[in-house]
Parts: structure tokens; C-alpha cells; sequence
């Protein structure tokens, strides 16, 4: 427990927009900013938890900080942080899928969001437990090395045929309007 209550200290002492309003609560109210963040974290879970619109607030908290992280990481010369949140990316991209089909099943159990929430969560979380690090190394990778070559054929097959479509529909277009023309 004290290696969280640390990780929750240290959490706290760096430098970003939350912390900042943290601070300037402290300073405001005399209220340490501890309890601030302990109170604001389980208003937070009681809404997910129970709260209308919980899918959104989940949403949000899997897309609003990795999106900023990801612009961050962009902007920074490093590649390991664009490799980190290329990774959550792709996870987040096949749970989406993987939700679309299953959602009218699964929003119906109890504490989904809740859960889904902590996925994402777990899935953005810096350091060897990133859970989108983990489940992309360990299923997504091997899963991928096995049949991307027949991905890349399907995809290649398809992109040809869209093109020829797409030909075919420029050729008659110019003929009708061609055609239309000489009509006049």
C-alpha cells in the first residue's frame, strides 16, 4: 500500500494542467490537494459507476489525454513516446472495433463502464504494466506477423478493383456530360 500511496505522491508533485488547478485549490481553500484529487477520483468512479452519461465520460478519459499525449509526443524528437502512443492507439482502435459488435450486449452488465474505463486506463498507463504495450506484444504482434501478407493481398486486390470503379465511373460521367453538350 505504501508503494501506491507513493506513486500517488509523486503523481501529484509533477507539473500539468491538473496538478496546477490542484495547487491553486490548496491555496484557495487551505484543503490539501491530496483530498482534493482523492475526492475528485471518487466522484469520478461513483459516476461511472453510476451516473447518466457514462459512456461519454469513459470516452472522453480514453481519448481526451491520449490525444494530448500523442500531439506531445509528435512535437517531442524522441520516438519512444511516439511508439508508446502509436501502441495504445492500435489497442484502442481493435477495442473499439471489438465494442462496436458487442456493445448492446455488454453496456447492459452492470459497472461496464466502470471496467471499460479501467482498460483504458490500464492501457495508458506509463511505465512496464502499459497494459497497450502488453496486448499488443502479446496478441496483437503475433497475431499480425501471422497473416499480414494476406491482409496486404486482400487490401492490395481491393485498393485495384476501387480504382478501376472509380475509372469506370469518371469515363461514363465524362460520356453523359459529353453527350449532354452536344444535346444542347
Amino acid at each position: 500500500m505504501d508503494g501506491l500511496r507513493q506513486r500517488f505522491e509523486r503523481l501529484l508533485e509533477q507539473r500539468n494542467l491538473a496538478t496546477e488547478a490542484l495547487r491553486a485549490l490548496e491555496a484557495k481553500t487551505g484543503v490539501d490537494k491530496r483530498y482534493w484529487a482523492a475526492g475528485a477520483t471518487t466522484l469520478l468512479s461513483l459516476y461511472l459507476l453510476f451516473g447518466y452519461g457514462a459512456s461519454l465520460l469513459c470516452n472522453l478519459i480514453g481519448f481526451v489525454y491520449p490525444a494530448y499525449a500523442s500531439i506531445k509526443a509528435i512535437e517531442s524528437p524522441s520516438k519512444e513516446d511516439d511508439t508508446v502512443w502509436l501502441t495504445y492507439w492500435v489497442v484502442y482502435s481493435l477495442f473499439g472495433l471489438a465494442e462496436f459488435f458487442s456493445d448492446l450486449l455488454l453496456s447492459w452488465f452492470p459497472f461496464y463502464y466502470a471496467g471499460k474505463c479501467a482498460f483504458l486506463l490500464f492501457c495508458m498507463i506509463p511505465g512496464p504494466w502499459n497494459g497497450a504495450h502488453m496486448l499488443y506484444h502479446r496478441i496483437i504482434r503475433p497475431l499480425f506477423l501471422k497473416h499480414h501478407q494476406a491482409v496486404d493481398s486482400v487490401v492490395r486486390d481491393l485498393s485495384g478493383r476501387a480504382l478501376d470503379v472509380a475509372a469506370g465511373i469518371t469515363r461514363e460521367a465524362k460520356v453523359s456530360v459529353t453527350q449532354l453538350q452536344k444535346d444542347k
